[in-house]
């Protein structure tokens, strides 16, 4: 299949988990995971109908950028302090937030630039060699991020355990629900820059097990890039 066909198949995977759950299709974004392709491949994407692209590498995240400033460029990598500068200011948001000395370096920078940055706090899901915040700390983190005025919180990122679908649902109805416990905390609900309403969660092997646990973006790389790709 082309580019265009990958996507479109997957397009239609996500409008049939969301009618199957009864949510609607425009709820859901997909975000094409590009980190393995290169500027041509971003261009047939492009062309194909993909406004969001993720990155995992700052410099990558540069180059395509500013190669395509016109679309949406998030970032989905591990954060590094050193590197931070390269990603504040491009990615209109950026996914994987888990500490507190990142969230303040995210916002010196921003506040030099006279912006404010988008972000997502990544969660674990409980597996060791995972990066993110334990669930049991988001409350702090997100007290920290309320006293940032150059930081906006928009939601929540997982990654699930790869290879099973049942584990992987877990994770991510378990995301939804600690969102929902934030999200009723007075203290984090009144925030005026914490907007708890995104959930990344869902990848190429379990987003349409995502859907209807209320992911509102899901990160799709191999189905959309790769050419030997088998849903």
């Amino acid at each position: 299949m082309t580019l265009q066909q990958r996507y479109e198949t997957v397009a239609s995977s996500v409008a049939r988990a969301c009618e199957a759950c009864g949510r609607d299709a425009r709820e859901v974004r997909i975000i094409g995971v590009s980190k393995t392709v290169g500027l041509d491949a971003v261009e047939q994407a492009v062309a194909a109908g993909i406004h969001d692209f993720g990155e995992n590498r700052p410099q990558e995240l540069v180059r395509k950028h500013d190669a395509f400033p016109g679309e949406r460029w998030h970032f989905i990598g591990n954060i590094q302090s050193r590197q931070l500068a390269l990603v504040v200011g491009r990615a209109c948001l950026i996914h994987s937030l888990y500490e507190e000395s990142h969230a303040r370096k995210i916002d010196r920078l921003a506040a030099d630039r006279g912006i404010v940055q988008d972000v997502l706090i990544e969660v674990n899901d409980g597996e060791e060699s995972k990066q993110g915040i334990a669930p049991a700390d988001l409350a702090s983190l997100l007290r920290v991020c309320a006293t940032l005025p150059h930081i906006r919180v928009r939601g929540l990122m997982t990654m699930a355990l790869r290879g099973n679908i049942e584990s992987a649902r877990r994770t991510f109805a378990e995301l939804r629900m600690l969102r929902d416990t934030m999200g009723a905390t007075p203290d984090i609900a009144a925030a005026s820059n914490i907007d708890l309403r995104e959930l990344s969660m869902g990848m190429s092997d379990d987003y349409p097990a995502a859907i209807p646990e209320g992911a509102t973006m899901v990160r799709v790389g191999r189905a959309i890039f790769s050419d030997d790709y088998a849903s």
